[in-house]
């Protein structure tokens, strides 16, 4: 009887721990005397509320944290100020190297503030501060369930090495928050902390989270103690102009042709006004997108169709989760809204953007010139062409979403103007339902009209008008015990989004991804012959089939065959953040219209880990087995390769240094020896940290592709080297400076272009 009592007063103390949520104390005379240096030692953190219930999320869940953690919140007149304490038995193994912004990773200690001044953990905005001071920031987005680190906000982090630990203090600018003008719910909160050991990685949460919740964010706590200070400060206005000066010098030269040298230099501004709480205006007067940092290189000599790249200009980046950026998942499918991928905008000559955001319905609107330069694509069922850009073009896109409870509503429309008549207009509507706590169904309908002339072939006639659709339902259920994914997709063959990324069209497809989690239970035998723990074992199935849609032009019938695929396969989780996936591939693929149903047999192993403090992290996957030339419409014995290791080099005090490699190789042997082609490429980054503002950055990336002749085919070979050093001075986003070169050489011909290159940009705040 005696343990029944004090089991009921343990479940009581556990309930009424985690009604208690973060406090806030609200600072009037004494703020001005706050210095965000990480230590924790004004008068002001003496009187704030503590809030110290953490629990474990990683490895296990539903597990109370075994380190404490405490997070005290401050309000002053312009921002939020947290400061967290992070205990830790052994300090000497905190890991706190030098990074860059957004490298905030598993494999170091860090602290994170997850917010949603909107309260309807939709979606977060979120900023990680390691215990070397170093932020990653970025937007959280519940349909999604994916955190992208491409948005940048204006806080200020710190962070104080401590005899038992580390101490962070993060100021987070209201002019850096999202939420509406009135009728909002509360904000909400939850901090994240990192312990990366060798024995395991663990993270801790504030809120109440679990593994079969449907997102991160599903678990986040109201703020207590706001007051009535959002109403005092939803009238203000915030202003911030950024003007940036570039300086570059080219040369190019090519063996039997004279060198070309160029001096240009470009003076550009970027402009962000929040009138009030719920409206943020930009406005970009001849920006200098060029890249600063080189997109990593992806195997693309196998594949029919188009390959997206991650957006990183921070004119995009405002409300990505208004825009419904598109994003594909693991297998190259774009499963969220195919309606916009501003990498399709190139070279802007300006644009402008009104951002709005409501307590139930928000909108985006955007403008640009684009003096064009880069490429239109043109899918179909078996592989995705590609022409030159129009020289100028106007692009514009608009949507709005509205929540009437658990159901999300959303209209978009998308007009790429390319002059004399010619156009691509895309309209549209999608919707996300949460049915109940572990069903979500989403999908969108889109029309595509299109009229261009993009074949210089067929200049002389006359563009025809094509009607296009997308459509693409999908439905999630995540239980403790099982993951289940089902979507189906009907794209018509003259689908065309000149705005967005679509690299298929004209096909049928129908998906079903099966994850069974197995209990802690099950999982007791396998560590009587493990070293290491199982934290979590899932075994999955996936199967999907996809037909052709009749395309009279390029003379594909309807009903065709493109692929089966039948992967059974399986993902284990253990210590040192170590994952382990696999899988078989039996499937049914066709390279062309009317050709062979190939039936490829392969193994997928791979595993990723933070396995040592200075090996930090490491990934790979092995590929093997009979696969599919596409090219050469065949199987042969081949395989796929991709690592990345990242590396911290042990310095001097006051010193940091970050290597990273990538290395991927894909081949497919051929009909009688060697190689049918062979694909490759290599890119080592190396950063040096003199201090959290300087540092100085190398690129070394090399491709590689080459054909062997063969019956109906020639013998083809291209390569490309770049190198890109760098030396940035960074004051978070107010101040940066970049001075550096950049190389390139191509080949067959042997070109070669070199830049130099200043870049200033500073930001002034009326």
């Amino acid at each position: 009887m005696r343990s029944i009592f004090l089991s009921l007063a343990l479940c009581a103390g556990c309930c009424s721990a985690w009604a208690a949520n973060p406090q806030a104390l609200r600072l009037n005379h004494d703020a001005d005397a706050l210095r965000v240096d990480g230590k924790l030692d004004e008068a002001a953190w003496l009187r704030a509320p503590l809030f110290d219930q953490f629990v474990q999320y990683q490895p296990e869940d539903k597990k109370p944290a075994a380190w404490r953690t405490t997070v005290q919140i401050l309000i002053t007149h312009d921002a939020l100020i947290f400061g967290i304490r992070a205990y830790d038995p052994a300090p000497e193994l905190i890991r706190a190297p030098l990074k860059r912004r957004d490298t905030v990773a598993r494999d170091q200690d860090f602290v994170s503030v997850v917010l949603d001044p909107v309260g309807h953990r939709r979606s977060a905005q979120f900023a990680r501060v390691s215990a070397a001071g170093v932020v990653g920031d970025g937007m959280f987005t519940a349909e999604d369930d994916g955190e992208d680190f491409a948005p940048d906000f204006e806080v200020e982090a710190a962070a104080q090495r401590l005899s038992d630990g580390y101490s962070v203090e993060l100021r987070w600018p209201l002019a850096a928050l999202r939420y509406p003008y009135s009728e909002g719910l509360p904000w909400r909160l939850m901090v994240v902390r990192n312990i990366p050991r060798q024995e395991a990685n663990t993270l801790n949460v504030s809120a109440p989270l679990t593994k079969e919740a449907l997102s991160f964010i599903a678990e986040l706590q109201p703020i207590e103690g706001l007051g009535d200070m959002v109403e005092q400060v939803r009238e203000r206005s915030f202003l911030s102009v950024r003007p940036e000066l570039t300086l570059r010098r080219r040369e190019d030269s090519e063996p039997g042709h004279p060198s070309t040298s160029k001096r240009e230099s470009n003076f550009g501004a970027e402009l962000k006004w929040r009138p009030r709480a719920d409206w943020v205006i930009d406005a970009v007067l001849n920006p200098d997108f060029s890249q600063v940092e080189l997109d990593a290189p992806q195997l693309s000599g196998n594949t029919r169709f188009a390959l997206s790249l991650p957006e990183k200009r921070p004119f995009f980046l405002e409300s990505t989760d208004v825009v419904g950026q598109t994003k594909a998942d693991d297998q190259g499918q774009n499963r969220s809204l195919a309606a916009f991928y501003s990498r399709a905008i190139t070279d802007p000559d300006w644009g402008v953007r009104s951002t709005w955001r409501g307590a139930s319905a928000d909108a985006t609107a955007l403008s640009l010139h684009d003096a064009g330069g880069g490429q239109v694509l043109r899918p179909h069922a078996y592989g995705t062409d590609s022409f030159a850009q129009p020289r100028d073009s106007q692009a514009s896109f608009a949507r709005g979403r509205m929540q009437v409870s658990g159901l999300n509503l959303g209209l978009l429309a998308s007009d790429r103007n390319y002059g004399q008549g010619q156009y691509n207009r895309v309209a549209g509507s999608d919707f996300s339902w949460s049915a109940s706590d572990v069903d979500r169904v989403r999908g969108h309908l889109l029309l595509s009209s299109t009229r261009t002339r993009l074949d210089p072939d067929a200049a002389g006639l006359n563009p025809e008008t094509e009607q296009g659709h997308h459509l693409w339902l999908g439905w999630r259920r995540r239980t403790e015990q099982w993951n289940t994914e089902f979507n189906v997709e009907d794209v018509g063959p003259r689908f065309a989004n000149d705005n967005g990324f679509v690299s298929q069209a004209g096909y049928r497809r129908g998906s079903l991804h099966l994850i069974r989690r197995l209990s802690q239970d099950s999982l007791a035998p396998l560590g009587e012959w493990s070293r290491f723990p199982t934290y979590e074992l899932e075994l999955d199935f996936k199967l999907a089939q996809a037909s052709t849609v009749k395309d009279e032009l390029h003379g594909v019938p309807g009903g065709e065959l493109i692929e089966r695929r039948v992967q059974p396969g399986f993902w284990i989780a253990t210590a040192r953040n170590t994952g382990i996936w696999g899988h078989l591939g039996l499937d049914q693929l066709r390279a062309k219209t009317g050709g062979r149903l190939h039936e490829p047999r392969t193994l997928t192993l791979g595993f990723e880990s933070n396995p040592h403090p200075i090996l930090a992290f490491v990934s790979a996957e092995l590929e093997w087995g009979r696969r599919l030339d596409v090219e050469a419409d065949r199987l042969g014995r081949g395989a796929n390769f991709w690592l990345l290791a990242k590396l911290r080099v042990p310095m001097p005090t006051g010193l940091g240094l970050e290597v990273e490699q990538q290395w991927s190789e894909g081949f497919v042997n051929g009909a009688n020896s060697g190689r049918s082609f062979t694909d490759k490429y290599r890119q080592t980054l190396a950063v040096l940290h003199w201090s959290a503002r300087d540092s100085l950055r190398l690129i070394a990336q090399s491709t590689h592709f080459q054909r062997q002749g063969e019956v109906g085919l020639e013998a083809s070979a291209f390569s490309g080297r770049h190198t890109s050093l760098m030396y940035q001075h960074r004051v978070g986003l107010a101040r940066v400076f970049s001075l550096g070169m950049t190389r390139f050489d191509d080949s067959p011909g042997r070109k070669r272009s070199t830049e130099i290159f200043a870049k200033a940009q500073v930001a002034w705040q009326p």
